[in-house]
């Protein structure tokens, strides 16, 4: 019987995308879309690469990488290698300099059945980078007066959980509030067979409200008081999610689409209530069976809600990431708060609110990391936006999970840091003991 490796896979959200899979740096698509808007500065070719990658023993994927490429920006066989040696079915991604996009691609299969080729304008679900299109929400109702990071939550959501009115709002956005994360409870966890056969017949079609993943964290003690540490917890951005609704009468969605999506034009960007769809071309999500691949594409999302139920495109997460850093979504006070970070050990990295920052060879990096069953995601960059970059990966077989963290490793190294050769060892130097992280 072939064996099956989840992981401890949640159902819910992962901090990092890599971590999970084993990397070493933590973190966290149907029909025809249109083309970004920016014209992608390319060569005088585009390059077309072929993989092959093994989705089970009973079923092969072909994956077609197509590329448009900049001479001095290229990344075909680092994504290549999410098909062909990190357990992908499908990778896409864009890197920009400037705010100009400079090179993008996708590799694999966006359908295993029909063989389709993943698209490099794909939509997937991005976990917990969602995280920081709701802090940047919280701090603009802080610009506003209607929010102070230092307002006990107890003020706003009463009665919401133990203890807080010790709990600050600040505390929530850089998970120092020392809540126990809902999502490790196991209802939200398949770590064998029995338990991934249970997620993808009843789990991932349960509907959720805010206030249950909140109760299925408050009967847990705390991790540590107040201020006291770092751990990271969805339920922090759960919280957050209804502290919005509390605040402005209306759905964090709808306060993420009014105040980010549409002054962006993130045409492709979506936060769902609980459509289990993803609208736009995509590429399918699979977990591994002994019989062979399961699509788990549609869930419900609000087993993440605010927490990470997001679904975007590359070129739409590097559009957001210039904005956020251009001024154009936060004034300099509430930019400087997002950007106060305090050390977080457990992902080799500091966190500030909503923001992960890396500090590699070739200088800081800032952004967040998402997973969430299927689909992984990282966007990164520069603070000055002289570099952005943003991938997404379906990850399938994690038989080898350090494997896909090499892969992944390899391809953050060389996005961010160009062929500067220190920064894949600088990543792995940084590597947490792979776990269950959320």
């Amino acid at each position: 019987m072939t064996t099956v490796h989840p992981i401890r896979r949640r159902t819910g959200l992962r901090i990092a995308a890599a971590v999970l899979a084993g990397a070493t740096v933590v973190s966290l698509a149907p029909a025809a879309a249109a083309a970004p808007a920016e014209p992608v500065v390319t060569a005088t070719d585009t390059a077309v690469a072929t993989a092959t990658a093994t989705a089970t023993a009973t079923a092969t994927a072909t994956a077609t990488a197509t590329v448009e490429r900049h001479l001095s920006v290229e990344l075909r066989p680092e994504l290549r290698a999410f098909v062909e040696q990190g357990g992908a079915t499908a990778a896409l991604a864009e890197v920009r300099d400037h705010g100009r996009p400079v090179w993008r691609g996708a590799a694999g299969t966006a359908d295993l059945a029909s063989g389709e080729p993943a698209r490099i304008d794909g939509r997937f679900r991005i976990g917990s980078v969602t995280k920081t299109f709701v802090a940047t929400v919280v701090l603009q109702l802080v610009a506003d007066g209607r929010v102070s990071l230092d307002d006990p939550v107890e003020r706003h959501l009463p009665g919401a959980v133990p203890g807080g009115a010790g709990i600050t709002v600040r505390q929530l956005l850089n998970h120092t509030s020392g809540l126990y994360d809902y999502l490790e409870e196991p209802q939200f966890l398949y770590e064998d067979e029995a338990s991934l056969r249970s997620y993808l017949a009843r789990g991932r079609w349960v509907d959720y409200r805010p206030q249950d993943l909140v109760a299925a964290a408050v009967p847990h003690p705390p991790y540590f008081p107040p201020g006291q540490g770092w751990h990271y917890s969805n339920t922090n951005y759960v919280l957050l999610g209804m502290l919005i609704e509390k605040t402005t009468g209306r759905t964090w969605q709808r306060e993420v689409e009014q105040r980010v999506i549409r002054p962006l034009g993130l045409n492709d960007t979506v936060m769902p209530t609980s459509a289990t769809g993803i609208p736009g071309p995509y590429a399918r999500a699979y977990a591994k069976l002994p019989e062979g691949p399961a699509d788990l594409t549609r869930i419900n999302p609000t087993v993440a809600g605010a927490a990470g139920a997001g679904i975007s495109t590359a070129a739409d997460l590097n559009r957001f990431h210039a904005a956020l850093f251009g001024g154009r979504l936060l004034r300099p006070a509430q930019l400087t708060e997002m950007t106060t970070t305090v050390p977080a050990p457990l992902i080799g990295a500091h966190y500030g609110l909503g923001l992960m920052r890396y500090d590699l060879p070739c200088g800081e990096v800032w952004g967040h990391t998402g997973g969430i069953p299927g689909y992984d995601t990282v966007v990164l960059g520069a603070r000055d936006g002289s570099r952005q970059f943003s991938l997404a990966y379906n990850l399938y077989d994690e038989s080898d999970p350090k494997r896909t963290g090499r892969v992944y490793d390899d391809f953050v190294a060389r996005a961010a840091c160009g062929t500067d050769a220190r920064a894949s060892a600088e990543l792995r130097a940084i590597a947490p003991a792979p776990g269950p992280l959320g």
